[in-house]
């Protein structure tokens, strides 16, 4: 069976540029597409399995950063953006011609990463980014269509990509959640 995880992983993953200090996000339109300038480097890059995630074409996993929300400025045809869920703790803003999603952003302020947008660095021609880190919400893939029988398959291929495979966030990203939910709650 070929595996199939994200193009920026199945091309090899590139390591991260010392003093990266981010680029320009395009969507994939021909033309007028929309521009996200993000001025610095992303963190916990990782590739993500959920179903709410923008995924390019072929892609089983998406591929998902987070920078500070005020290094992230749309700088060209910003009217072509539209909040997928508005529901959705994480507003994700997407270009309603492609489908690109462009940035994800978080309004509560009571939500552990606030002050965090979300991006999609492949949409990013520069090189340099903060490669993937683990693998997130993997079981998910299964809700898109995966035969469950191949799960096995796909978290050995993940893991000898360098990939932990988790069914959660990264156990660094749980603790932050866990400490902030703890701090709220009064009990640290």
């Amino acid at each position: 069976m070929s595996i199939t995880i994200h193009p920026s992983v199945d091309k090899g993953i590139k390591p991260a540029a010392d003093n990266f200090s981010g680029g320009t996000l395009k969507c994939k339109c021909s033309s007028d597409p929309v521009q996200v300038k993000v001025s610095s480097q992303c963190a916990h890059n990782h590739v993500c399995g959920c179903t709410m995630c923008w995924k390019p074409e072929g892609a089983t996993f998406a591929q998902i950063a987070v920078v500070p929300s005020d290094s992230v400025k749309v700088s060209e045809n910003e009217k072509k953006l539209k909040v997928v869920n508005e529901d959705a703790a994480i507003k994700r803003h997407a270009c309603t011609d492609c489908g690109a999603h462009m940035y994800g952003h978080i309004e509560d302020s009571k939500h552990p990463f606030y002050g965090l947008d979300f991006i999609h660095t492949e949409l990013s021609d520069e090189d340099g980014w903060e490669p993937p880190q683990f693998a997130a919400f993997v079981s998910s893939i299964i809700e898109a269509g995966t035969d469950p029988n191949k799960m096995g398959e796909i978290r050995r291929h993940l893991h000898d990509q360098g990939l932990e495979p988790y069914d959660c966030l990264s156990p660094t990203l749980m603790d932050v959640i866990a400490t902030h939910t703890a701090k709220q709650k009064g009990v640290l």
